[in-house]
């Protein structure tokens, strides 16, 4: 699966890489920076798109992200779907958790979950939540996870 900007260039390197080359150069100039990784997902007909983000948030000085997208025929309920988005996060988060740690940079993990009750994907909350704290990392869920609910959205949509 490949990863590229927002202005669609395709990122060559193998994403780790590009994401401590990203977080080298920012530094070097100056930015102290907040990680935050994403995915949402839409059904469009028979295909569910996934879209995953990672946000480079530049502390008082806007961001950029990557992105990655992907399609499967697999027919999910809300629930399974939800935790397909979290599941999917969770791996890319777990591959760049020792370069976040390297680089003292702050890393959350946000899921396009409703917190509220009366939402369908509420269904999915604790047990996306348990996940992800249970791997030790930070976790946001709406209205707080933009990542997911406003920037890979954006993607899918």
């Amino acid at each position: 699966m490949h990863w590229r900007k927002f202005n669609g260039d395709v990122i060559e390197l193998p994403i780790k890489e590009a994401v401590e080359a990203a977080i080298r150069k920012e530094t070097l100039s100056g930015f102290r920076l907040k990680v935050c990784i994403g995915t949402d997902s839409q059904v469009k007909g028979v295909d569910t798109e996934f879209a995953t983000v990672i946000v480079f948030l530049r502390e008082g000085h806007g961001g950029f992200m990557f992105i990655q997208n992907d399609k499967t025929k697999t027919v999910y309920s809300i629930k399974e779907r939800m935790l397909v988005e979290v599941a999917r996060s969770i791996e890319i988060a777990y591959e760049l958790c020792d370069l976040f740690t390297r680089y003292d940079v702050d890393m959350e993990v946000h899921a396009d979950i409703n917190t509220n009750p009366h939402f369908k994907s509420n269904e999915a909350l604790r047990e996306a939540m348990g996940y992800i704290l249970g791997m030790g990392f930070a976790f946001k869920a709406k209205p707080e996870a933009f990542a997911s609910s406003s920037c890979a959205n954006k993607i899918v949509n």
